[in-house]
């Protein structure tokens, strides 16, 4: 059974939602990236997203797209980011981690290569620009080594692009809140409701929600209806106002995210 799924089935049986949170690998420096995946996990993250840096990231709004810049000026890439894993992999075994980015660095590394090389450390991979339809074998490759493939939907996906990704996924389904790019604000929990019904419909797999969610209050109104919610641009924003001191970073983040987490175990079910 995979690390996601465990983790899961445990807070399901403990009626809890998951916290999902994001880093960008390598900001602000390569060498502060594991004692910030420690943190996530000290404050109450249940899994986390490790950003990929890539040079076009067009999914994301401008405080991911600052991160991947300041990780690319250390040239961070896939290599050193499973390095990073395996690193943190020593003292935590448990946490499940999903990689989270674009498909060129993978393409890069080696799919392959890559798929072996993360057996065992990374648990999940979101890959942005990768529709279902292009990723049979990619998404072969990931299951033959437990790597769970984990896809987007949108407002805008309709009830048979639903069927087929959720055929194609593992893991969980990440739902993102409304249209456009990462660290917007808008957010409507009333339609996010609806969708995750017509979504719950077709799937048993857990639901994720991100974007738009920023603070205790955004994040408990979601749970109410998901099953975790993802922050990550308030995160990182918090390490970018904080980059020249990584102990003020690490308390405002742990700070944030000890809210949230205490807001999400006072959701209730679903």
């Amino acid at each position: 059974m995979s690390r996601i799924k465990t983790r899961f089935d445990a807070l399901k049986a403990k009626n809890e939602k998951a916290l999902i949170s994001y880093v960008t690998a390598g900001d602000p420096h390569p060498q502060h990236t594991v004692s910030i995946m420690h943190a996530l996990v000290e404050a109450g993250t249940d899994l986390i997203e490790v950003g990929v840096p890539f040079s076009d990231p067009m999914a994301d709004g401008p405080v991911i797209q600052q991160a991947c810049e300041r990780a690319l000026k250390y040239d961070t890439s896939l290599a050193d980011i499973l390095q990073m894993v395996k690193d943190f992999r020593k003292n935590d075994p448990n946490t499940p981690i999903i990689l989270m980015g674009y498909q060129n660095p993978i393409e890069i590394y080696g799919v392959e290569r890559f798929a072996q090389d993360a057996k065992g450390l990374v648990d999940g991979v979101i890959t942005v620009d990768l529709p279902p339809e292009e990723c049979t074998e990619i998404n072969q490759l990931y299951r033959e080594v437990d790597i769970d493939s984990i896809f987007l939907m949108a407002p805008t996906t309709d009830i048979s692009r639903i069927r087929r990704i959720s055929e194609m996924a593992s893991g969980f389904l990440y739902y993102v809140s409304f249209k456009g790019i990462t660290g917007a604000n808008s957010l409507d929990i009333d339609s996010v409701s609806s969708k995750l019904s017509e979504i719950r419909a077709v799937t048993g797999l857990p639901l994720a929600v991100g974007f738009g969610i920023k603070d205790a209050e955004t994040a408990a109104a979601v749970a109410a209806v998901a099953d975790a919610v993802v922050v990550g641009s308030a995160i990182v924003s918090l390490i970018a106002t904080n980059q020249e001191d990584m102990p003020t970073a690490l308390k405002e983040v742990k700070s944030l995210l000890q809210g949230i987490k205490s807001a999400l175990d006072n959701a209730g079910s679903i």
